[in-house]
């Protein structure tokens, strides 16, 4: 199957798709990973993880405590609609329970590990295949949908990462497809940024925000004690009880997160495999594979749509070809 080549765009009126790979050639964005999908990070390889259950909780229980604010409101108003308000957030919970319940009752995910020194990508299937694919036949889509409503626009949107299973054409086992949820168009690219930037430049150009919650020693409020008092030394206590404080622990409820992730992740899934766990070994950097002619020729080409800016960065022109 053949894809739209990188920094394709097709747009219609409710939707739009962003074409990222392959082959992976630079966004423009800045990496950023929002939903903490980076579990393992190296000099070698790098360990991506779909089951993001912290920033589900965290969303799902915003939504609760926004459906029932809003209804309350309208209560106190004497707004006889504030039953639909929290009508629609009871269905809106019992949709999500429905999607999180099962994923909570299933053995975790295992990652997809990139190496960057063989520039492939692993996949691990729940049935224990598993397969190599080289990291410039890695395909990634952001796409972005929009609907309307009485409340008016609603924009969702969701990062694609395709890894096709080169050696096989059984249907079956041939596609391996992750999806994180993550709004789509520039947060998706800077999450797929985490990922090609770790490929192309190095682990030190990519802050990974989770991965040090999985070492933890510590109870959960030990450690988010310790989480507000780094925070504070970044950006003071008054902004830090305000947003990691206030708003982390009643509207985004992380002590619940945390417990519910550390229930699931700890440990992390590993992939244990003995041709793995070979493949996963560093290499000399005289072995480390290199680029291809075309995948040189695609960021030649992207660097010539770059023109400098009046203020004296670059800027990339027609990035985007739209379709």
């Amino acid at each position: 199957m053949t894809f739209p080549e990188a920094g394709t765009c097709k747009k219609t009126v409710f939707r739009r798709s962003d074409y990222l790979a392959p082959l992976p050639i630079p966004t423009g964005q800045k990496p950023g990973d929002s939903l903490g999908i980076i579990w393992r990070k190296n000099d070698t390889y790098m360990d991506i993880g779909s089951f993001t259950l912290s920033a589900t909780i965290r969303l799902v229980w915003f939504q609760l405590l926004l459906f029932l604010g809003m209804g309350s409101l309208l209560k106190y108003l004497n707004i006889d609609t504030y039953w639909m308000i929290w009508a629609a957030g009871l269905v809106g919970l019992c949709i999500a329970l429905y999607f999180i319940a099962p994923a909570l009752r299933r053995p975790s995910p295992n990652p997809v590990r990139f190496n960057r020194h063989r520039r492939e990508a692993c996949v691990v299937r729940e049935n224990g295949d598993y397969w190599f694919v080289p990291w410039e036949q890695v395909v990634a889509v952001a796409t972005q949908a929009s609907s309307m409503s009485q409340g008016g626009k609603v924009t969702q949107g969701m990062l694609y990462i395709g890894l096709n299973n080169p050696l096989t054409v059984k249907k079956d086992n041939q596609n391996y497809l992750l999806g994180f949820y993550c709004g789509g168009g520039e947060p998706a690219m800077a999450l797929w940024e985490c990922i090609r930037t770790y490929m192309e430049v190095g682990p030190d150009a990519v802050v990974s925000i989770g991965t040090s919650r999985f070492t933890r020693t510590k109870g959960i409020f030990a450690s988010y004690l310790d989480d507000l008092k780094e925070a504070a030394k970044r950006k003071g206590w008054f902004l830090t009880l305000l947003w990691d404080g206030f708003f982390g622990l009643f509207v985004f409820n992380v002590l619940l997160a945390d417990y519910l992730e550390r229930k699931k992740l700890y440990p992390l899934p590993d992939l244990d495999h003995p041709d793995i766990i070979e493949w996963s070994k560093p290499l000399p950097p005289e072995q480390w594979a290199r680029p291809s002619a075309e995948f040189q020729a695609a960021l030649a080409e992207y660097e010539a749509r770059r023109v400098p800016s009046p203020g004296g960065q670059s800027a990339v022109t027609d990035a985007c070809r739209v379709r």
